[in-house]
């Protein structure tokens, strides 16, 4: 059993609409699934992907009123998007055309990097993509075919000792341990080149994060529908506390927390967002997974516009 990279990155708002302005109007992203938050229906899930909603492509937010993450270590600390190898420059002029702060082009890990954050203080990067994978474009972004975002990868950790961390990206999880770059040490996984690397900054002087708008919730990786009850049996048989099987309706999940208390995923690649919508419809109405479809009415009233 192996990783197949990532699945998603969950994040946190407490500006929905503001947030769907931004990954839709600045980044380019597509909007594939405009739901709720299954164990709290008050508030929007709002997946951005790319045009066919992808696993390994979406960026997803809990809309939340909460106040902004205080920074630290125990957390996720930076989210990598790949783009293609010559659309640097353009995202470098874009963001700047778009008013968004953003720092020098530089290289880590052997490749060009681009960070900036979005208007709630979420740490993004930009990272040219060396995979010549088929990409699956966005017709309705307003950024170009060939210098629209790809999906995810590297993602970053922070946590003040690496030993038991990496016991359980190795030992449980399987990631290969592939060296450092500086203070990074960066793991691999099953799939290609960055979007199979999970990068780990080992931070000891930093104070512990708290969770807020503009952090990281969780990061999900991405499996095979068939690996599913195998990966639930690990998890068992190695004793590790889990969630047991949870049924997300567009993918199934197992949730578990690393030593330092950071929440990880593992979802399956299907069925995928178009479970319940046609492609060509995907997130332009709310949907709901079926045991809340009695509650719409109640459910609708209670969210605001996007």
């Amino acid at each position: 059993m192996e990783l197949n990279g990532f699945h998603h990155l969950t994040a946190i708002t407490a500006d929905a609409p503001g947030n769907h302005k931004f990954y839709t109007k600045s980044l380019g992203l597509r909007l594939v699934k405009k739901t709720v938050n299954q164990d709290d229906p008050s508030a929007y899930h709002l997946f951005y992907a790319d045009g066919k909603g992808s696993p390994g492509t979406d960026i997803t937010f809990f809309d939340w009123p909460a106040a902004l993450e205080r920074r630290g270590t125990n957390s996720i600390c930076r989210t990598g998007f790949r783009v293609g190898q010559n659309s640097m420059n353009y995202w470098s002029q874009r963001l700047s055309t778009l008013g968004i702060k953003h720092n020098r082009i530089q290289e880590r890990s052997g490749r060009l990097t681009l960070d900036f954050e979005d208007p709630e203080g979420q740490r993004l990067a930009l990272v040219a993509d060396e995979d010549t994978a088929e990409s699956h474009p966005w017709s309705e972004s307003p950024v170009p075919r060939e210098h629209q975002l790809r999906g995810l990868g590297p993602i970053t950790l922070s946590v003040p000792e690496l030993a038991r961390t990496e016991t359980i990206l190795t030992s449980v999880m399987g990631m290969a341990s592939d060296g450092r770059d500086g203070d990074l040490h960066i793991f691999k996984m099953a799939g290609r080149g960055a979007v199979a690397e999970l990068h780990v900054a080992v931070e000891p002087n930093l104070p512990r994060a708290s969770q807020g708008a503009g952090g990281v919730h969780h990061v999900a990786f991405n499996i095979p529908s068939a690996d599913y009850q195998a990966w639930a049996q690990r998890l068992k048989d190695m004793r590790i506390p889990n969630s047991g099987p949870v049924d997300r309706f567009w993918f199934q999940s197992l949730y578990f927390r690393e030593p330092n208390g950071i929440l990880f995923e593992i979802a399956t690649d299907g069925p995928g967002f178009a479970n319940d919508e046609t492609l060509e419809n995907l997130g332009k109405t709310l949907s709901l997974p079926p045991f809340l479809e009695p509650r719409r009415a109640k459910i609708e009233a209670n969210l605001k516009p996007l």
